[in-house]
């Protein structure tokens, strides 16, 4: 998933380290217990409100393809399978069980019955294809290829075939039948990704624990959808999502109990409740990428040249969790070679061997043109690359756009290096490599080798997770190998939530936190602090101040 990038200030970040390191330790062991209503008041359960950055909402699942919309998506649609809460993996939804075949070819999934949309439709086995179909056939639908898996439905996405010739098949009302062209051994985690929802033909019409009551002005509604199939465990009757750019002013509406969960955007020094403060590292990754339009940047060994020439203590220093590798290190995922090797003197040797190979003169100067969003952050790496790149007679050229047409700029902009943050859709490596494999509809870069995509492909037909994960592990390391990124950080989420009162939130890898587990605690009565309220008010007064 594209992130939303919002810096969040590093100085910040470091001077909470102890006091949040303190928080996560003492509410590491205070887990949401999963058990359906395990000690939930009904009494004490009401609608809340969180706050997001201010930006367009796009709420069709199949095109959506940002992290805030992601968050949302959880509470409007969901398909046969959804995420586990704590650990993110798949948990059954729709689907009520699946088996495969011996050769792990085709799955056959049993659907619960008498589920309905929002309206009262049924939905059915017809109704997942139907979704899936219209996905595959969604001009520019970035999570489309997560389907290619499916026999026939690479070429019925790249317009070269039939939704006939998919092999997606409706046996009976509660029976679908999915025929793959090669195992996949994760492809329930794939379906929990909001692309893959059942959604209705019908406009304002879902399948998830919630609707949408209205969206105007920065503030959306959502209500408790009546018609969903596990509504009585859907303890949360209303949620309202207000969007707002002051982190003060949302700080001091958390302070005072008028918002109960801000999404990154609060001061944080001003949070009064240090345990309401959760930042954890992403599975994402921010990087440079090449994009293949011009030649002279299709080559290896120029752009082997100008990333040996990156001084990445420079591009990296201002960011908590500075990366080398693409994908952010998960347990028993083999070691890969980073990038962080700086060799100036190497550099000037590569470069002069890659314009000897392409014919170009010692001291022409070559131009290459950097496409940046409008933000001081961008406009840094640009001077550092710049500088870095002068002594090798190329000229680095910026062009800029503002920060939130950037993403969608990318596909039709004739640039050479672009930027991109990306949060895995689920805890596979190959959340990260399918944006490089050739034909995905997640590539923007345009790359395409053979090799590269070959390693993928046999990862997986891998019968175990070791072998899996060495061949995603031995694709990795050719992309870095073959200098086509240029990584730079993992991204952090901070989330301002009180998890003594809101229970069903836990913070993960992926940052999803599906709506429908949340819940108000139980109250407990406390012998109130005279001396600690009056600290409190004075604080708030100065707040307001």
């Amino acid at each position: 998933m594209n992130r939303i990038a919002k810096k969040i200030s590093v100085i910040a970040l470091l001077s909470s380290v102890a006091l949040i390191s303190a928080v996560a330790s003492s509410n590491a062991s205070k887990l949401y217990n999963l058990k359906k209503n395990n000690g939930i008041s009904q009494k004490d359960q009401r609608g809340i409100v969180i706050i997001d950055t201010v930006h367009d909402y796009n709420l069709d699942p199949h095109t959506a393809s940002y992290t805030t919309e992601a968050q949302l998506l959880t509470g409007l649609y969901e398909g046969l399978f959804s995420y586990d809460p704590i650990t993110l993996e798949p948990k059954n939804a729709i689907c009520q069980s699946y088996k495969t075949s011996s050769d792990k070819l085709r799955w056959t999934f049993t659907l619960e019955k008498n589920v309905k949309f929002s309206d009262g439709s049924p939905i059915t086995a017809e109704t997942i294809k139907t979704s899936w179909i219209n996905l595959l056939k969604t001009p520019d639908a970035p999570f489309a290829s997560l389907l290619d898996c499916i026999e026939g439905a690479e070429g019925l996405r790249k317009g070269e075939g039939d939704a006939s010739n998919v092999k997606i098949r409706a046996k009976d009302d509660y029976t679908l039948i999915v025929t793959l062209r090669e195992p996949t051994e994760h492809l329930p985690s794939i379906l929990c990704h909001h692309a893959l929802s059942a959604v209705s033909e019908r406009d304002a019409v879902y399948s998830g624990p919630y609707t949408l009551k209205s969206y105007a002005q920065n503030k959306l509604e959502l209500v408790k959808n009546q018609k969903y199939r596990d509504r009585e465990n859907v303890n949360i009757p209303s949620i309202t999502i207000l969007q707002s750019d002051d982190e003060v002013e949302n700080a001091h509406l958390f302070n005072t109990g008028e918002a109960d969960w801000v999404i990154s955007n609060a001061s944080i020094q001003h949070i009064i409740n240090p345990n309401a403060i959760n930042i954890t590292a992403e599975f994402g990754t921010t990087y440079l990428f090449f994009k293949q339009n011009n030649k002279k940047w299709n080559t290896k060994e120029f752009r082997k040249a100008l990333l040996q020439a990156i001084p990445y203590n420079k591009l990296r220093k201002d960011y908590a969790v500075p990366a080398t590798t693409l994908v952010y290190p998960l347990s028993n995922y083999p070691k890969v070679a980073g990038i962080d090797d700086t060799d100036e003197e190497e550099a000037l040797e590569l470069a002069k061997k890659a314009r000897i190979k392409a014919g170009i003169g010692e001291t022409e100067t070559i131009q290459i043109i950097f496409a940046i969003a409008d933000s001081e952050y961008m406009k840094r790496w640009a001077s550092i690359l710049k500088e870095a790149w002068e002594p090798l007679g190329v000229s680095l050229v910026v062009q800029v756009t503002p920060f939130e047409r950037y993403n969608d700029s990318i596909p039709g902009w004739n640039a050479d290096i672009f930027s991109y943050s990306w949060i895995g859709d689920y805890a596979d490596p190959l959340a990260f490599l399918e944006l490089f494999r050739g034909g995905s509809s997640l590539n923007v870069s345009g790359y395409s080798d053979s090799r590269y995509d070959s390693l993928l492909s046999e990862a997986a037909k891998a019968e175990s997770a070791k072998d899996h994960y060495k061949s995603l592990s031995l694709a990795e390391q050719y992309l870095l190998n073959d200098s086509m990124v240029i990584p730079i950080s993992h991204p952090i989420s901070l989330h301002i939530i009180d998890k003594d009162s809101i229970g069903g939130w836990q913070a993960n890898a992926l940052d999803i936190h599906p709506l429908k587990y949340l819940y108000i605690k139980p109250r407990t009565t406390k012998v109130p602090n005279v001396v600690l309220k009056e600290l409190e008010r004075e604080q708030l007064l100065s707040l307001r101040l």
